[in-house]
């Protein structure tokens, strides 16, 4: 048992629920639903993304000597060289369940790889850091697109997105061992209040008034069938579907906004360690509303209702192990 909660420790657990979400938003951006390719990419996305964890301890292992002596490395619970060759292994699993997605997903799965490594051995300290962190999340979401449809440009703003809000997140956990400043939290909390109001809303070249689940685009008017109404565009009354989307995506908005504005407001009105270090989960867990929201904005209420699922297992898990 406790080898058992060193490596869960190791490996974050409970942030492995924010993972699936990414592909399984980034296949809704595309109009289709998720398919067997699409489960490949997620395998894939929770490999890379353990492999970046193992990694990340192990070439952290002599600052968290100093400021984390608890965690699994500096303590002695796991030995550094077992934390590299899961990384190693890991990688090598991810990429392999990516090919066997197809060639696009192979294609974003390589340069995904590539960023998670570069940022733990030479980016993480540096300005380049958030901007790395923020690029993985970005192509772990496109991973679910290629996989899924073979195409990527659809769920390129909603990466963009879902990169923002990793890169907000990254720039906060940069202080989350010292503390001492209210400006990355306050940015944080910025970016979340914008994010929040850009996926509340309709995505531009749609309308509200299309029907749910029918892939309908808006821009063309429903046909009323009464005489004279030929082109008119049918009301919210007449269309209940039309208030369970407005609703669906306007609830996992809020639920994004709170899960992250608080505790990055706690953290700006004192920026000590321990409130930084919430803020930064907090931040995490938020990823899940949001890339939920990111699934119903694009049309995908089922696939929203499955991501924000994960949530609650999460927090559940977060009660015994670190998220971060």
């Amino acid at each position: 048992m406790s080898r058992s909660r060193a490596w869960a420790e190791l490996l974050r657990l409970p942030a492995l629920f924010t993972v699936p979400g990414d592909a399984l938003s980034g296949a809704a951006s595309t109009g289709a639903p998720p398919n067997s390719r699409t489960l490949l990419a997620i395998g894939s996305s929770l490999c890379l993304y353990e492999a970046g964890m193992a990694l990340n301890d192990w070439a952290d292992r002599e600052e968290d000597a100093a400021e984390r002596p608890h965690r699994p490395l500096p303590s002695g619970r796991v030995q550094p060289s077992s934390a590299l060759t899961a990384a190693c292994a890991l990688t090598a699993a991810g990429l392999a369940l990516a090919a066997r997605a197809g060639r696009p997903a192979l294609a974003v799965a390589a340069p995904l790889a590539a960023t998670v490594w570069a940022y733990d051995l030479a980016l993480k300290h540096t300005p380049a850091g958030p901007v790395a962190m923020a690029a993985a999340r970005g192509l772990d979401h496109l991973l679910g697109a290629a996989a899924t449809t073979g195409r990527t440009r659809e769920a390129l703003p909603s990466a963009a997105l879902l990169g923002t809000h990793t890169f907000a997140v990254t720039t906060v956990s940069r202080r989350e061992t010292q503390g001492g400043s209210s400006l990355p939290p306050l940015a944080a909390l910025a970016a979340t209040a914008l994010l929040t109001r850009l996926v509340a809303r309709a995505p531009r070249g749609t309308q509200d008034a299309t029907p749910t689940g029918t892939g309908a685009r808006a821009g063309i008017g429903a046909r009323s069938g009464v005489p004279g109404g030929a082109g008119r565009r049918t009301s919210a009354h007449e269309r209940p579907g039309l208030t369970l989307d407005v609703a669906l995506r306007t609830a996992l908005a809020a639920a994004y906004a709170a899960t992250a504005g608080r505790p990055y407001t706690h953290a700006a009105l004192n920026p000590s360690p321990p409130l930084t270090q919430r803020a930064v989960g907090g931040g995490i867990r938020a990823t899940i509303p949001l890339q939920a929201a990111l699934a119903a904005r694009a049309g995908a209420g089922l696939t929203a209702v499955a991501i924000a699922a994960l949530a609650p297992i999460g927090r559940r898990y977060a009660r015994k192990v670190s998220i971060t």
